[in-house]
């Protein structure tokens, strides 16, 4: 296999993580958010496959940051990945919390520790790759809208 079939398949590889992880999460969190769709919903409330659709979205693009940082000259990369990490690890415990354990206030506050660590990828990622940085604008976007959506559903449901 050559270099640019490594970095076509590094790419492959960097996108489906996320997209396992918010899988492996959302799986986890099926019965709950089975129960919330019963529950009082925030005024502004999209319908599920928004949600679905978003999440692809957003995942394609953390990923494919992360695959333009892992494959861009050496220069601090690995630095660079962690917060990519450690955000994905905060994604992958907002939907337990928030849906399957119900709650709804500590997964407001991993969602703004998520938050925090998708700024600090951004700003990595722009250091090592300008282009893997700005993908993740609509992802710190959607965490705002998420953040909204997270308070009220707590406002409304507890």
């Amino acid at each position: 296999m050559n270099r640019k079939q490594k970095i076509d398949l590094s790419y492959l590889l960097w996108t489906l993580l996320p997209l396992a992880v918010g899988g492996l999460s959302a799986l986890v969190s099926m019965n709950g958010m089975q129960r919330n769709a019963a529950l009082p919903q925030p005024a502004l409330q999209p319908p599920p496959w928004v949600f679905i659709t978003a999440w692809t979205i957003l995942y394609l693009l953390m990923g494919l940051g992360a695959g333009l940082v892992w494959n861009a000259y050496p220069r601090g990369k690995k630095d660079a990945l962690i917060p990519f990490y450690a955000q994905l690890a905060l994604n992958f415990l907002w939907s337990p919390l928030f849906f399957a354990l119900e709650l709804r206030l500590a997964a407001f506050f991993v969602l703004l520790g998520m938050f925090g660590c998708a700024v600090w990828m951004t700003v990595a990622f722009c250091r090592v790759r300008k282009s893997a940085g700005l993908l993740q604008i609509p992802y710190l976007l959607w965490l705002c809208f998420a953040g909204y959506l997270n308070l009220a559903a707590y406002m409304l449901n507890g």
